[in-house]
């Protein structure tokens, strides 16, 4: 047995604790003042990425955000213990240019795509080219001020260097010692933030499905570099994390294709028919029976709604992607990737699909674009998903001087588009009977400001008010005129314009008999919350936004903003007038199992439902949101909304969480280890692939 020591009772009385307070006052002012370089470059950093945070998605000081950063500048900052003082400026700044840059990036492109850079956006890069008119619109100079804080950096190393600074902290500083001490601590945070860390943080860490949670919760930082690590993942894929997607998967499917095939009012109503779908750019839902003073904005998209079968709870699921995601979704029933793009990055995947399975029933699959065949890799993912050909940019006239009234917006307006599109269709029809195609509109693509070149349309509003002897007197108030609102309601009254010709145009050409002509709108406009806003709740009177108090005011609060990021999908036929609206919730993913009811086929692979089936509704979007007839489940804020008097439970909630993280799971798989064609042959029954 050990001896114990007897404790020394008179030095304890002895300690001196003003004595030790003011130590440790005093080493940590000879530390402050022996580390001014490290310092200034910690606390600069730190404002950057608090600042992003704060710019973006206006998360206030958040803890564990800070911690996070702190724990990647103070890695990254060890290392510069490394050099010798009179170096350490060059490599601190450096660093400092790169947060830099980091955030001016970053804080531009979540103005455009509401999400935060990553690194497989590289290989897209050469996408912002032919959108660079939308990039500028959207650039302001307050997402340039981030370069004060390299220029701070520069000052306080002058006046260290004026001061002999350098010179004198060499004589002291223990480089090695600084290094393993900061690295120690970054090692120390790490270990703290993991171990704090839940199934849910974890899942969402590795599958970066919601950015915008990631920055507000672990910082910028943190975000980049786990996304540099997730970046790595599609070249390791072999190696990590294989297995594990190929059993959900395999578990997946053998228990969907033991599920009852069961029919409809709808199954084989279309079989047979042609079928053109028109991709409708930018076009969003409220369009459909908005008017401006009276006058229809888009008369033609409201005349086929009426008479086709008007789905108007339609949400596109797009990630990165943007236009390409909807046509990978809509066509394969898969979701995007969570990490790249499936366009760009994984295009030599086997994927089952719309114009695949109508080649097998013996169509003739085509697409049809005004713009180059290589943006977004259309010309090498178009053959991946099945279509025979691809009448691109080359197989029309197009103007080479953008003054010309044939080119509008990006490219060849819509109206030559669709004139120029006629003698094809019509020799598809001659030759190659039935026929499948898919015609992509460009006009209305953002920045919607080519005004010269649109039809005319009146944006003022004109209303009646009481003057101050109390007469009834009329005005006219500016309204949506110079507003972003206003330029993309003018576009998109030049694309319905361009629509209704084109309609007209297959009907004078009898390219519409046994035809049904499908149109999607593809990604919303990404208009602020403000141009809705003026949408709405303008009062002409005092040329303001109404009061909240107002009864009239409607409100872009509670999730209504993102609610209306929906889109119209209408199926229309000139022999039969439907007149059938659809208010179910629907993705794109569900419009590959509906047609697959409707033209006599079965879907395979797809995640979503035939929206006329008895399953629930339920839209999964990229980011983890979830939307059902129910619920509008926010996964970044872990919130949801009721949408009718239907009582809700935390048991509901959890079962459409599990269920949206199986389906990402199992799309993410598909795309990532091209597990349809690896695994297909080794589906077996569903009991046999059921966890044990």
């Amino acid at each position: 047995m050990k001896r114990i020591k007897k404790v020394d009772l008179k030095n304890i009385k002895n300690f001196d604790v003003k004595e030790f307070g003011k130590n440790i006052v005093k080493n940590i002012k000879k530390y402050a003042s022996t580390n001014i370089l490290f310092l200034s470059y910690v606390v600069i950093s730190l404002l950057i990425g608090f600042l992003v945070r704060l710019g973006t998605i206006g998360t206030p000081l958040y803890f564990k955000a800070l911690l996070s950063d702190f724990m990647i500048v103070l890695l990254i900052g060890a290392f510069g213990y490394l050099f010798k003082p009179k170096y350490q400026f060059t490599y601190f700044f450096v660093w400092i240019i790169f947060y830099t840059f980091l955030a001016i990036g970053n804080t531009i492109y979540y103005q455009f795509y509401q999400s935060f850079l990553s690194v497989n956006l590289i290989s897209t890069a050469s996408m912002l080219g032919a959108v660079d008119d939308s990039l500028y619109d959207k650039l302001h100079f307050t997402q340039f001020l981030y370069i004060i804080f390299p220029i701070i950096f520069v000052s306080i190393h002058r006046k260290l260097n004026k001061r002999n600074y350098y010179f004198e902290v060499e004589k002291t500083e223990k480089g090695k010692r600084m290094f393993i001490y900061s690295l120690a601590t970054s090692g120390v945070i790490i270990c703290s933030l993991l171990f704090t860390l839940n199934g849910t943080d974890t899942s969402r860490l590795i599958k970066q499905w919601n950015r915008e949670w990631l920055v507000s919760k672990f910082g910028l930082y943190t975000y980049t570099a786990n996304d540099l690590i997730q970046s790595i993942q599609p070249h390791l894929n072999t190696l990590f994390g294989y297995d594990e997607s190929a059993r959900k998967f395999r578990n997946f499917y053998a228990c969907k294709w033991e599920e009852e095939s069961k029919t409809n009012k709808y199954t084989n109503i279309f079989k047979g028919k042609n079928v053109i779908f028109i991709h409708a750019e930018s076009i969003q839902n409220f369009l459909v029976g908005l008017k401006i003073n009276g006058k229809e904005v888009t008369p033609n998209l409201n005349k086929l709604a009426k008479e086709g079968i008007y789905f108007d709870r339609f949400y596109p699921q797009i990630s990165v992607g943007t236009s390409s995601d909807t046509e990978f979704t809509l066509n394969t029933g898969l979701m995007p990737s969570s990490s790249g793009t499936v366009f760009v990055n994984y295009y030599n995947r086997t994927y089952y699909s719309l114009p695949k399975y109508f080649n097998e029933m013996g169509y003739y699959t085509f697409s049809a674009h005004a713009n180059n065949a290589d943006y977004w890799n259309r010309k090498t993912m178009h053959k991946t998903l099945g279509y025979q050909d691809f009448y691109a940019k080359d197989s029309y006239v197009v103007p080479s001087d953008t003054s010309d009234p044939n080119w509008v917006g990006l490219g060849l307006s819509d109206k030559s588009f669709f004139n120029q599109l006629i003698p094809i269709l019509k020799n598809i029809k001659e030759t190659k009977s039935p026929f499948y195609g898919t015609v992509i509109t460009l006009s209305n693509h953002s920045p919607f400001n080519d005004l010269t070149k649109y039809d005319p349309f009146e944006l003022t509003m004109d209303y009646t008010y009481t003057d101050e002897n109390g007469k009834k007197q009329s005005g006219k108030a500016n309204y949506l005129k110079n507003t972003s609102m206003g330029n993309y309601i003018v576009s998109a009254h030049y694309a319905d314009a361009a629509l209704g010709e084109f309609i007209q145009l297959l009907k004078d050409n009898d390219l519409t008999k046994n035809t049904i002509i499908i149109l999607y709108g593809d990604h919303e406009a990404r208009l602020a919350k403000k141009q809705f806003n003026l949408l709405y709740n303008y009062d002409p009177v005092t040329n303001d936004i109404k009061d909240e108090t107002d009864p009239t005011f409607v409100s872009m609060e509670n999730y209504n903003y993102d609610l209306l990021k929906n889109t119209p999908l209408i199926m229309w036929s000139a022999e039969k007038k439907y007149s059938k609206k659809i208010s179910y919730s629907m993705g794109m993913y569900d419009v590959l199992p509906t047609l697959a009811n409707m033209f006599g086929f079965k879907d395979k692979y797809g995640l979503g439902h035939d929206i006329f089936s008895k399953n629930e509704k339920i839209v999964v979007f990229p980011n983890g949101n979830i939307l059902t007839d129910k619920v509008y489940y926010s996964n970044l804020n872990d919130e949801y909304i009721t949408l009718n008097d239907t009582p809700i439970d935390s048991d509901y909630i959890s079962r459409i969480k599990d269920y949206a993280n199986q389906i990402l799971d199992v799309s993410n798989g598909i795309v990532l280890h091209d597990l349809i064609k690896n695994e297909e042959s080794k589906i077996g029954a569903c009991e046999n692939e059921k966890e044990k």
